[in-house]
């Protein structure tokens, strides 16, 4: 199965299921005939921007809101530490182990000036769409990035 149509799985299994976790996630993917390995439901999850928030009947896995991607915006900006660019690429350090999540929210944002993100432990390496936009994708990432 095609990344697309688990994604579209796991959203569909949120809206029909009260699923408190990624355990209880994978469960019910499992039971639905979808075989996927914890490491891929963690990507899909991040790439997805799913949130886990408390409801009166415990904690329950679900789509961001517009208010969630504002918070999102500011845990993010929190554990970004520098933003550095020479003439062909622009660097984000994070806090150790917090880069994935760095790179994944930029990617999520889907700027036409940056063709993606490839992300370590604590450094995010954004490859922009023209050498010619450094400035202008620093900008951006300084903005989108950074809590105001």
């Amino acid at each position: 199965m095609n990344k697309h149509a688990r994604q579209m799985k796991i959203m569909e299994i949120l809206q029909q299921h009260q699923v408190g976790n990624q355990h209880d996630l994978l469960e019910l993917l499992r039971n639905s005939g979808m075989a996927v390995a914890q490491a891929t439901l963690s990507r899909d999850c991040a790439e997805l921007g799913l949130v886990r928030s408390r409801t009166n009947s415990g904690y329950r896995m679900a789509l961001p809101d517009d208010n969630a991607g504002r918070i999102i915006k500011g845990l993010v900006g929190v554990e970004v530490l520098a933003v550095k660019a020479n003439e062909t690429a622009v660097i984000i350090r994070t806090l150790p182990g917090r880069a994935h999540g760095v790179g994944s929210y930029l990617d999520q944002l889907k700027n036409p000036l940056i063709i993606g993100t490839i992300a370590g432990d604590d450094t995010v390496l954004v490859i922009p769409a023209s050498v010619q936009n450094i400035s202008e994708v620093i900008a951006y990432i300084q903005n989108n990035l950074f809590k105001n």
